[in-house]
């Protein structure tokens, strides 16, 4: 803006030479004024690309939800069934520990009472599992396969 002590008051300043150094100051406001339409046009366009971004990440973060919740879903699913063997096994662990508990009341009764009990060895394949049921049907067979001979 201009100061007071700048301006002429006279008439005679505004037609004669003072004309020029006023069509200079509009020359600046005009100036200032296109900068600024330009600087609010920047930054429109700035707040725009901005609003895109954050939409395109709003869409990718829903996907992803999605993704996620569907992936839970899936846990869920795999928990349950998982939860359900679970129980069949509990429930199996204590009908074969309650077998166990009376044929050792059966196996005491017998010992008390003297009788010679011959209890045979059943094999465990997982006490050991480096014997395998199968290695005496290969001994039968004629011995290991082709693949495995040198």
């Amino acid at each position: 803006m201009s100061s007071p002590s700048r301006r002429s008051s006279s008439p005679e300043s505004n037609f004669d030479g003072g004309s020029g150094s006023g069509s200079a100051g509009d020359e600046r406001k005009r100036k200032r004024m296109l900068s600024n339409r330009e600087s609010a046009r920047r930054s429109r366009a700035r707040k725009q690309q901005r609003m895109e971004e954050l939409i395109a990440e709003a869409s990718r973060l829903q996907a992803e939800n999605a993704r996620v919740e569907a992936q839970i879903g899936a846990y869920e699913t795999e928990l349950s069934k998982v939860d359900g063997e679970n129980a069949v096994l509990r429930a199996r662990h204590g009908e074969l520990a309650g077998r166990l508990q009376a044929l050792s009341g059966v196996l005491e009764i017998f010992q008390v009472v003297g009788a010679p009990v011959d209890i045979p060895e059943i094999p465990d394949p997982l006490l050991r599992p480096w014997q395998s049921s199968f290695a005496p049907q290969l001994a039968a067979a004629g011995g290991m396969p082709d693949a495995f001979q040198f």
